[in-house]
C-alpha cells in the first residue's frame, strides 16, 4: 500500500513539474502561443470550446465510436483467430490474405469507405474496426498454436467434445495472449476513430484537430489531443482492471 501511494504522489508531482515547464518555459523563451500554448491558454480554450465548438458532445461522439470500434473489432478478431486455430488447412489457405491485409495501412482505407458510406460514422467505426482486428487475430492464432498438445490429448482420452476441450483446455491457456491483444487494440482504436474523423468527418475530436489546425488554433489541438487520450487511459485502464481479474491466478513479478 505504501508503495502504490509513493507511486502516485511522484506521478502527480512529475504531472505538476510538467504542467509547470510548460507554462513558463514557452513564454520565457519567446515561443508564440500560436505555435506551443500555455497551459493557462488551453484552460481558457477550453471555456471557450465549452460554450462554442460543443466539446462535450464532439468527446462523447469519439469515446463512443471508440468503444464501439475496439468492440466489434475485437470480438471479430478472436473469433476468427480462434476458428483458424481450429483447422491448420484454412490457416494455411487464408494466412496469404489475412497477410496482405495486416500489411496494407489501415488508415489508407479511409478516404475508400467514405466513398462507400458517405460522410457519416460508419467510416470512422471502420477504420476502428479494421485496425482492431488484427493484433486480436495475431495474437489468439499464434497463442492456439502454443497450446500444451498433451493437455489437449489428456482432455481427449476422458471422451471431451471439441467445444469442452476448447472451454477447458485452449481458452484459458490462450487467454494472456487474448487480454494482450486487447490492450494494443484499445490505444489502436482511438487511432482509428481519429483518422477517420480527420478525413472525412464532421464530429468528433479528429474534427476539431482538423478545425484547430485550418485556424491555426494550436490551442484547441492541444486540447483535443489531451481529450483524446483521456480517452485512451481510460479504455485501457478498464480492460486493466478485466485483465487482472481474470488472470489473478498468474504468480506477478516482484520488483
Amino acid at each position: 500500500m505504501t508503495s502504490s501511494r509513493n507511486t502516485t504522489l511522484v506521478g502527480f508531482l512529475i504531472l505538476g513539474l510538467l504542467l509547470l515547464v510548460w507554462e513558463f518555459l514557452p513564454p520565457a523563451l519567446g515561443v508564440p502561443k500560436f505555435i506551443i500554448p500555455t497551459v493557462s491558454d488551453m484552460v481558457l480554450e477550453l471555456g471557450r470550446m465549452y460554450r462554442r465548438e460543443h466539446v462535450i458532445a464532439n468527446t462523447l461522439s469519439t469515446a463512443w465510436f471508440t468503444l464501439l470500434g475496439f468492440l466489434i473489432g475485437s470480438t471479430l478478431g478472436a473469433t476468427i483467430g480462434y476458428l483458424l486455430g481450429f483447422s491448420r488447412f484454412w490457416e494455411k489457405v487464408l494466412s496469404p490474405y489475412i497477410l496482405a491485409l495486416q500489411i496494407a495501412p489501415k488508415v489508407a482505407f479511409a478516404p475508400l469507405f467514405i466513398i462507400w458510406f458517405g460522410y457519416n460514422s460508419i467510416p470512422k467505426m471502420l477504420v476502428a474496426v479494421l485496425i482492431v482486428f488484427f493484433p486480436v487475430l495475431v495474437n489468439v492464432l499464434a497463442a492456439m498454436k502454443t497450446v500444451d498438445r498433451d493437455m489437449v490429448n489428456l482432455a481427449r482420452a476422458y471422451s471431451m467434445s471439441r467445444w469442452q476441450i476448447f472451454i477447458k483446455v485452449e481458452f484459458p491457456s490462450t487467454l494472456p495472449n487474448l487480454m494482450a491483444g486487447l490492450r494494443i487494440a484499445t490505444t489502436l482504436a482511438v487511432i482509428g476513430v481519429v483518422v477517420g474523423e480527420m478525413v472525412g468527418g464532421n464530429t468528433g475530436l479528429g474534427f476539431l484537430i482538423t478545425y484547430g489546425g485550418g485556424q491555426a488554433n494550436a490551442a484547441m489541438v492541444f486540447n483535443s489531443i489531451v481529450l483524446l487520450t483521456l480517452i485512451g487511459i481510460l479504455l485501457y485502464t478498464v480492460l486493466a482492471a478485466l485483465e487482472e481479474r481474470l488472470l489473478h491466478y498468474i504468480p506477478k513479478k516482484d520488483h
